[in-house]
């Protein structure tokens, strides 16, 4: 990153970009991070830290720490289906993309790209590399995402935690 004061923009590897107020090559002051699969981040920045910012998912939907109520208990909605109502009856709603994404053999959609738990790696919905996942990562993507339609007992055999 280059020193730069004022209003700057920078693109990580990964394709989320920042742009807004920057100090000394930082982050400083206002500024938004947007992620390659539409959410974004708003902040104000202090020395390359987020101080204060709030989250909104690419559908509108702005996250909340307290009273959250969103995909919680027995509501289980899309938030475009809490917007826009539901689909016509048939086949469940799996994702809010129409038609779902197709998820490779063996592979999560862990909703920033395909996650393979043999090799623990995260890679984007083109197929670049994003990250490999920690045990805490790892752990959530078995218990909550979406898992590729497979024929029985072609199941991937993915580790729990490292211990």
């Amino acid at each position: 990153m280059e020193r730069t004061d004022g209003f700057g923009e920078y693109t990580f590897p990964t394709g989320t970009k920042y742009e807004g107020e920057m100090k000394d090559g930082m982050f400083h002051g206002k500024g938004v991070l947007f992620f390659p699969n539409g959410n974004k981040y708003e902040a104000i920045w202090e020395n390359g830290i987020a101080k204060q910012g709030s989250f909104t998912y690419k559908d509108g939907l702005q996250y909340q720490s307290k009273d959250w109520d969103y995909c919680v208990g027995q509501d289980r909605r899309f938030y475009s289906e809490r917007c826009n109502g539901l689909r016509p009856a048939g086949k469940s709603q799996l994702t809010d993309l129409h038609p779902p994404r197709v998820i490779p053999d063996g592979c999560y959609d862990c909703g920033d790209g395909f996650y393979d738990p043999l090799t623990r790696v995260i890679t984007s919905y083109s197929g670049g590399f994003l990250r490999n996942a920690d045990d805490a990562e790892h752990d959530w993507i078995l218990r909550t995402c979406r898992l590729a339609d497979l024929h029985p007992g072609k199941r991937p055999k993915p580790s729990s935690s490292r211990q």
